[in-house]
């Protein structure tokens, strides 16, 4: 709503049992809150909606957004066993419709403290053949304080660490890149770094990189799509690790 709108946000008990023609598909019959969220701004179009969860999509400038916000709300509720769509029109706003399963007891009070994610001041390099994911990543990193170093492919990557002094602790590489795969790319650098740490991202679950052979067990590994509070919990621990590269390597 570039220009304010209006924003309304309804939450009701929702009982579907027996016959309920309205039943979101694939919600099995039972007892529900729904969570409906409108707003009067300026809608999407059919292309737009069709990716609207996807991670990384977004519609805002490079810099403004990540495209994670609405992977991450779809990936809430799908966890909670619930379903989630949405409804919009160009220039008629937009509506999602939420359902989780109602829970029948009392919850015990629970202190919440305010999480923070964690921050540092080191170096990390980033080695991303996917121009979106790689920028994306840059945001997350220099958000949390970190000062940050990227390339394209590993030829690059190479040729920076070659030809720079700027040293660099970590290093965050895709699995899978055309011409040098990011074990190649780990492999070589930590022969000009032999102290650096490297943090491994992929669309592959862990489990299928390491049967394929791609990575050994003990190293770092990182699974997409990841949201800003796992990377950065993810990045200080392998930083904070005494573990480097070389060592992850050596293990049997």
């Amino acid at each position: 709503m570039p220009d304010g709108g209006r924003l309304d946000i309804e939450t009701r008990n929702v009982d579907f049992l027996g016959t309920a023609p309205e039943l979101p598909p694939p919600l099995p019959m039972g007892r529900y809150v729904s969570v409906f969220v409108s707003d009067t701004g300026v809608g999407m179009t059919k292309e737009t909606l069709s990716r609207v969860f996807e991670p990384f999509f977004t519609t805002k400038a490079p810099g403004k957004g990540t495209g994670l916000g609405l992977a991450t709300v779809y990936g809430i509720v799908k966890q909670s066993g619930g379903h989630i769509s949405v409804y919009s029109e160009p220039g008629g706003g937009t509506t999602f419709r939420m359902y989780f399963p109602r829970v029948e007891r009392e919850q015990a009070d629970v202190s919440l403290t305010p999480y923070e994610a964690p921050r540092g001041g080191e170096t990390v390099f980033v080695v991303e053949d996917q121009p979106a994911v790689r920028d994306i990543v840059r945001q997350l990193l220099e958000r949390q304080g970190y000062r940050v170093l990227d390339a394209p492919d590993g030829g690059t990557a190479l040729d920076i660490a070659a030809k720079s002094s700027a040293s660099f602790e970590l290093l965050i590489t895709d699995v899978v890149m055309p011409h040098m795969s990011g074990r190649e790319v780990a492999d070589r650098l930590s022969e000009l770094r032999p102290g650096i740490k490297v943090l491994f991202i992929s669309g592959y679950t862990g489990d299928a990189v390491v049967r394929q052979g791609a990575l050994s067990q003990d190293m770092e590994y990182l699974e997409k799509p990841f949201g800003p509070d796992a990377l950065a919990r993810k990045v200080r621990n392998v930083l904070d690790s005494t573990k480097t590269y070389r060592d992850s390597r050596a293990a049997p």
